[in-house]
């Protein structure tokens, strides 16, 4: 057995005992702030991927001295285009957005799944952060920051076109420009394709025609998610192929720009359970150490981010283990953590719990949307969210259509929700529910029915084909727990599998409904979070105050 191997089986051993026995010497403490279901730093010196198990697709990555700023697709979700830091690759914290409405506006107030942001890169060139990223209906768009918290410039078209996507830039030494980027073969009618147009100095225009550099028809099907970097005399451009769930990483490297391009596969799934390992970012340290985060498709769960150790041999990557040596590496469970520069980094992973203690919402909500103020506010001083019930739109079938949907990614391949609210209905037939959202959807709901409160658990499968709603039989809320807290929770079994309950006491938990398999969304993993609606129109709106809203 190769070294690498041996060294990674003792590895995985000592880290099995150390999970198997309590108090063991790995063992760790929990950590305010940092996630109860899902900490991939070890605190041993190593670490388990994915180092974000969440839905961060399309990640892109890039360090500024000590720090490491990622980014990743947001689609139809706002805020969109979400950053999130790190001192060494492995702890994230979220930090700000990019925007807090989607340009253009009245387009992304209805929800548009699957479009908006894809796949950005993001870089750091004269002492200003850029973001490229491309809407696939409407073209190419940048926007630019004196730091990666914000604000950012209002974006503006690079390159108006249908079919143009996951762009990203390179400065070259001698000043020029120039911008890489596939297609989308939904929009453009071609895909499998690169092309690279010169571009102005201040990266705002393209400056001459779009230049074909790659086609991946002949070996390399659907080659899209090109990353552009230069490296000892070489341009390179890293760009996934295969496809999402079964492809590879592919490098291709040129002494030109416009090429000709050598290629090469330098990492695949090889003999480990990690499909499709392709798409995101080569990053080095400020040790001089080279390392490539990149997402695999876990369905229901997403595009979780994994962090590949990578090293250089006769001028092209090996990402990952390669215990036989050929230069095409696999991906690794576990690993040493990145050798960084200044003193150890604390534990860190992104938001998701919310006590609603402050006058804003945390970076980890998204709406469904471009979402209007009067949805839902913040107040941090009595310690809740209060969200109104919002019409649904007209022409409703189903939520795959509804706007007012505070969602977030899954954190973990197990977890449970539990959220504490109080319901002040006002009009026939408003509701307030927790819901696992995707292509199929299921959410557990208290609904204003005869001037009654009612719990039921209603089901869409397929809802992006508007299918109607099934709801169980209704559970009567007595009257005298009808203005008390009630408790929500969905409890998420391995494989996806949810299971909705709720209680009155938040000790003693009843389960509602059927056992609901969730499924990933349009490009997206599934979401988990709340809505409150109402169907008909009318002057004023009932609200529910959101106590907290916990993940353990």
């Amino acid at each position: 057995m190769p070294l690498t191997q041996v060294n990674n089986y003792i590895l995985q051993i000592l880290l099995m005992a150390a999970w198997l026995v309590p108090g063991s010497l790995f063992a760790q403490q929990p950590t305010p702030g940092v996630s109860n279901v899902w900490v991939p730093d070890l605190g041993n010196g190593t670490y388990k991927n994915p180092v974000l198990y969440a839905d961060y697709s399309d990640p892109d990555v890039v360090r500024v001295g000590a720090d490491y700023y990622l980014t990743s697709s947001s689609f139809n979700a706002v805020p969109g285009l979400q950053i999130l830091h790190s001192r060494d690759l492995v702890n994230w914290s979220i930090i700000g957005s990019v925007f807090r409405q989607q340009p253009p506006l009245a387009r992304y107030r209805e929800v548009q799944h699957g479009n908006g942001v894809w796949a950005p890169a993001i870089r750091y060139h004269n002492k200003e952060f850029y973001i490229y990223y491309p809407d696939p209906d409407l073209g190419i768009f940048v926007t630019k920051a004196k730091s990666p918290a914000g604000p950012w410039s209002e974006p503006v078209c690079v390159k108006e076109a249908k079919g143009w996507i996951d762009p990203c830039p390179l400065w070259d030494k001698d000043g020029k420009a120039y911008l890489v980027h596939g297609f989308a073969g939904s929009r453009a009618g071609i895909k499998s394709v690169l092309a690279i147009s010169p571009m102005s100095p201040d990266g705002t225009r393209l400056v001459g025609d779009d230049v074909l550099v790659f086609d991946g028809h002949n070996g390399h099907p659907t080659v899209e998610g090109p990353k552009f970097y230069q490296r000892n005399g070489y341009y390179y451009i890293f760009a996934p192929a295969g496809g999402v769930a079964t492809g590879w990483q592919l490098v291709l490297r040129s002494k030109n720009v416009f090429g000709p391009y050598e290629e090469r596969i330098v990492m695949d799934q090889g003999k480990t359970t990690i499909n499709g390992p392709h798409q995101g970012a080569w990053v080095d340290t400020n040790t001089g150490e080279d390392w490539f985060l990149h997402f695999q498709d876990q369905g229901p769960y997403g595009r979780v981010v994994h962090l590949q150790p990578m090293a250089w041999k006769n001028d092209w990557p090996v990402i990952g283990d390669d215990p036989d040596g050929d230069g095409k590496g696999q991906p690794v469970l576990t690993y040493r953590k990145p050798r960084t520069k200044g003193p150890a980094k604390p534990l860190a992973t992104p938001a998701t719990s919310d006590e609603f203690n402050a006058n804003h919402l945390g970076l980890q909500w998204q709406w469904h949307a471009n979402p209007q103020d009067y949805w839902a506010y913040p107040n941090g001083a009595q310690g809740f969210l209060r969200m109104y019930s919002v019409q649904l739109p007209e022409g409703f079938r189903n939520y795959w259509q509804v706007p007012n949907l505070l969602l977030q990614k899954l954190p973990a391949e197990t977890f449970t929700t539990t959220t504490k609210l109080t319901f002040s209905p006002r009009v026939e037939g408003e509701k307030v529910g927790l819901m696992m959202m995707g292509l199929d959807y299921a959410y557990l709901s208290i609904t204003n029915l005869g001037g009654q409160l009612q719990l039921s658990q209603s089901v869409s499968t397929n809802a992006e084909k508007l299918t109607a709603e099934t709801t169980s039989a209704p559970v009567q809320i007595p009257a005298a727990q009808a203005k008390q807290p009630i408790y929500l929770r969905v409890a998420v079994r391995a494989g996806a599998k949810c299971q909705f309950s709720y209680s009155f006491d938040g000790q003693t938990f009843q389960p509602l409904g059927q056992e609901f398999l969730a499924r990933e969304g349009k490009w997206i993993g599934a979401k988990v979070g709340l809505f409150c609606s109402r169907p008909t129109r009318f002057n004023d709106s009932g609200n529910a105050d959101i106590d907290w809203f916990r993940i353990e």
